[in-house]
This record gives structure tokens, sequence and C-alpha cells, in this order.
């Protein structure tokens, strides 16, 4: 793969230093500052850590239609949740006075929206393929924007048969450089998740985002999904993300079924003087289970956070 050395040596002195609590970053941080962007001198470095809850936690509830993102807005007061992540399964459709009314009862509510999640998957083996997923994703930022929202989740999807894992990061750096030209003219960052698949590594996340190059584009973390290596366990690739943390989806157990230490884990976040959302994105079958875990978010947010 290419300049792998460099990033190597990167990636390994990046995680040191965040594990160190030497690194001081801000949500959304990039390699390089673009005209028109906030000066780093005028981002705090304090911490500011909110909590959150992703639709997807209850998807269960929103299949079966007990549950619509109206009614999501609700239940985020009587969790007493500081935003939400709206997962755009589950909007009914784009149509003119649905999303606006979304964002008026959040609005009303006083929730925030602390972003949008999209399933579009960048690995795609045919140009005209990934055409249509750049569409696709623009679609899904002028709905950010709508929504009121400033950041958008995309994937980047599971190597194809025949394929190369070179050839793989290159589609996703190309269609991210799309995708952040065009939203960063809206204010919107981009954020790849380390889903299942080819960005389920912090050495891969931290290629393309390099490669982006864009203050509009940095890394969804999914504290559950990091692979560990021999070199490398799960929280040392969250850490070494970090420096480019623009949303995080967090849940209580890594997916190979062993538990998270999740007060190691905002203290890395709170080390890294990270601002933006810790959104709950769970897997329980019933909702009951979910204010426990939300709770257990928010005694994290207050003891590491600045607020």
């Amino acid at each position: 793969m290419e300049n792998r050395v460099e990033r190597r040596q990167f990636l390994k002195a990046a995680g040191a230093a965040v594990l160190a609590g030497a690194t001081k970053v801000s949500l959304g941080q990039a390699p390089t500052q673009q005209h028109g962007s906030a000066p780093t001198s005028q981002i705090a470095k304090t911490a500011r850590i909110f909590s959150g809850c992703c639709a997807y936690t209850y998807r269960h509830a929103f299949e079966d239609g007990s549950l619509t993102l109206e009614t999501f807005i609700q239940k985020a007061v009587q969790l007493r949740l500081d935003g939400l992540d709206m997962t755009v399964y589950y909007m009914k459709n784009t149509d003119p006075g649905y999303i606006e009314n979304l964002r008026y009862l959040g609005y009303k509510n006083g929730v925030n929206f602390s972003g949008v999640a999209c399933g579009s998957s960048m690995v795609q083996a045919e140009a005209a393929k990934r055409s249509e997923v750049l569409a696709d994703i623009k679609k899904w930022v002028d709905v950010t924007q709508r929504i009121g929202a400033p950041h958008l989740r995309v994937f980047a999807g599971k190597q194809p048969a025949g394929t190369t894992m070179a050839q793989c990061v290159s589609w996703v750096v190309d269609l991210m450089k799309g995708a952040s030209d065009y939203s960063g003219k809206k204010g919107i960052t981009i954020g790849l998740e380390d889903h299942v698949g080819v960005s389920q590594s912090a050495d891969v996340c931290l290629e393309i985002v390099h490669r982006v190059n864009s203050e509009f584009a940095g890394i969804n973390i999914d504290i559950s999904h990091f692979v560990p290596t021999p070199t490398q366990d799960s929280y040392s690739q969250i850490a070494a993300c970090l420096p480019y943390a623009t949303h995080a989806h967090v849940r209580a157990g890594f997916d190979d079924g062993s538990p998270i230490d999740l007060d190691r884990v905002w203290k890395m976040f709170a080390d890294a003087g990270y601002k933006g959302y810790m959104s709950y994105e769970g897997e329980e079958k019933s909702i009951s289970d979910v204010p426990l875990q939300i709770t257990e978010i928010q005694r994290l947010c207050k003891k590491y956070s600045s607020l």
C-alpha cells in the first residue's frame, strides 16, 4: 500500500502521543487548515463531551412501527439526552416539509441533532457505481443541512472479491474528497466510520483521512469495531484516531463480545480534548435496557467533560 512506512510511523507516533495525554486536539481537526475554516487558535483545548443516542439503537421499534423519529425526539427528552444521531433508515421520506418538521420538533423540544447517519458504501469496483454513491452521499448532505445537523456518517464498505486493499482505499479517498468538497461548502463534516469492512483498522482510517486532507473529513469512531492486531489492541487504535474524531458511537462491548472499559475510553477522549457527542448505538433487543446504558454515558460525560 502507498506510503506504508510513513503511515505506520505516523500511526505509532500519534497513538503514543494521545495515550500519553500529550496531544490536545479538537473536533474534526484535519492535517491542514482550509480557507474559511476556524483557526486552530480559536478552538479551545478543554474537552466538552455530550451524551447522545443513535436512532439505530431502537431499530426494532422503528421496524415494528411502535416508534417514529418524531417520538424518538420525545424519548430524548425523557432520557435527558443532549443530542440524537438521526439514522436515515428510519426517515419516512425526504420530501419538503417532513425533514423540516423533524428540525422544528428538535428545536421545540430542546434536542440537538449531533448528526445524520447514512449507509452509503464507497467501496465499489465499478466507476459508474461510485458516481452513484457520491450522488447519494451528496443527497444526504443536503438532508443533513435541512435537518440542522453538523455531521454525516458514511461507510467505506466491504472489500469486493478480486480487488486489492490499495484499490479500495483509493476509491474511498476519491469519494471522500468529493463528498467533503461538497459538504464543506455547507459547513458539514463527513465522518468515515471504522465499520465492518476495509475501514476496520486505525491504520486504514488514518491513511484515508490523510490522503483526503480536508478540514471537513474525519473519522466517526465506533469504539467497538477496531480489530486487534499483534501490535495494536482496540484501545490503541481508538487513541490513534482521536485527533480526527468527528463523532463517536459507543456501546458496552467489542465485536468479539468482550466488555469495553468505558471509563478508560472516556478518559482517552477527554485527554485528547474531544468536543462532541458519545452516541449510544446499542444492540439490545429490548428497549427497556437502553436507559441503563444512557445513564452510564451521562455519568461519564459529567465526570470527564468541562461542562
